[in-house]
């Protein structure tokens, strides 16, 4: 084996892979077997952290950079000037054992450029797969990207022998697609996320029936969509988000603000970077949809639908409905609870549970874990809280903010204002 180069080839691919965030992915937990090697049960892959607060990490390398797309936003576009290189199956196989034998990786994320055509590409990927398996014994994390374009027989087989497929849409709408890539359509990367959501549900069925049903992409799967390479507001990236988690049952959205690389028109200007917050808030804004019940056209509205980049969306929308607080924490439903700021899942769970056994106030609140800097403008007890009276100052959301900017600064700033 040629080590000096295949090294090149890993700084190569490696440094490609980079742009693609879509493989902090958990949910996998194929257990290992007798001489097997390798176990995903229970672990979040690539830098990402599992429920008991360990991060694990992942192998993640594109096959090739070679690309016959030249997409405006993307450094392995076929016109730009690099250095290109390609794996073969074998190389990324050996790879894998080794890094997993030495406790660098604890699974695999493996990408492409689409170089011939997609279900060649597709092929190539689903072989790595399917050594590692079968050949190896291996029953680490495998996280395959699915190339559009790919036949139903190859993303059925890639299926099989993968944790999690993905397929990202790049660009939130066709529009800004056709302009940055007007070679690929969304067309192309929805038939596979239809096809694997079918067969997900058909595995479902079927395992009611049979005990022995072959598995097929048990950590489900999800997509990516580029922020700030086109004009798309938040609120049209929220709601495309929204669409595919409600007709795909899609397990994460990942959100990519745009690394200006290139010089082209079409482009936002090299020297202009999407600032990590709006990145960051999106998450959020994601976050609410999934687990708090928001619909995205409550997150933002279309007079103003970019996401507030001094509070966080959950605060923005409780400062723009006053009118639904203060909150009687010891009487309110689930849902109303979840929507003071401040107040997570663990926490209402809490909440519901020890009002069962006593009145609550502030100081429970504090003890339960919640964000009582914010939550308490927004609740209520038997007792008076003094802070309610903030809710209709026409200062309010000055107030909250340097209430949470005093927890670092000056613990004793917000005590005195009383007096």
């Amino acid at each position: 084996m040629n080590f000096p180069r295949l090294q090149e080839k890993l700084e190569i691919l490696a440094d490609a892979a980079k742009y693609d965030v879509s493989c902090s992915s958990s949910g996998g937990n194929r257990k290992n077997k007798k001489g097997g090697l390798g176990d995903s049960h229970a672990t979040g892959i690539c830098h990402s952290y599992t429920e008991d607060g360990r991060c694990v990490s992942l192998l993640k390398i594109l096959l090739t950079n070679h690309c016959i797309y030249d997409c405006a936003y993307c450094v392995s576009r076929k016109s730009n000037d690099i250095k290109r290189a390609a794996f073969t199956v074998e190389e990324v196989v050996d790879l894998t054992i080794n890094f997993y034998r030495r406790n660098y990786i604890e699974g695999l994320f493996l990408s492409s450029g689409i170089f011939k055509d997609a279900d060649t590409t597709m092929e190539r990927l689903v072989r790595v797969a399917k050594k590692l398996r079968k050949e190896h014994n291996f029953n680490g994390y495998i996280h395959l990207k699915s190339i559009p374009g790919a036949s139903d027989e190859i993303m059925k087989e890639a299926g099989l022998y993968a944790d999690r497929l993905s397929i990202n849409l790049e660009i939130p709408t066709t529009r800004g697609l056709k302009l940055l890539a007007p070679e690929k359509s969304h067309d192309q990367m929805i038939k596979p996320m239809g096809f694997i959501k079918n067969e997900l549900i058909l595995y479902k069925e079927e395992k009611k029936i049979f005990k022995n049903v072959p598995r097929f992409a048990p950590a489900g799967q999800s997509t990516q969509m580029i922020v700030g390479a086109t004009d798309e507001t938040d609120l049209k990236i929220i709601k495309v988000a929204d669409h595919f988690y409600q007709n795909f049952k899609l397990k994460r959205v990942y959100y990519s603000g745009y690394v200006p690389m290139l010089e082209d028109k079409r482009l936002p200007s090299i020297d202009s970077q999407v600032p990590m917050l709006r990145e960051n808030r999106l998450y959020q804004a994601d976050w609410l949809m999934r687990f708090y019940g928001f619909k995205a056209d409550e997150i933002l509205e279309k007079s103003n639908p970019f996401l507030d980049l001094e509070v966080d969306p959950k605060l923005a929308w409780a400062l723009r409905n006053r009118e639904q607080f203060p909150v009687d924490i010891n009487t309110a439903t689930k849902e109303m609870i979840l929507r003071v700021p401040g107040i997570g899942r663990k926490s209402m769970y809490k909440i519901l549970t020890a009002r069962n056994f006593q009145k609550l106030n502030l100081e429970h609140l504090r003890k339960m874990g919640v964000a009582t800097n914010r939550a308490k403008y927004f609740v209520e007890f038997e007792s008076q809280n003094i802070f309610n009276k903030y809710i209709d100052d026409f200062n309010f959301r000055k107030i909250i903010l340097q209430g949470m900017k005093s927890k670092f600064q000056n613990p004793f700033s917000e005590q005195l204002t009383l007096f």
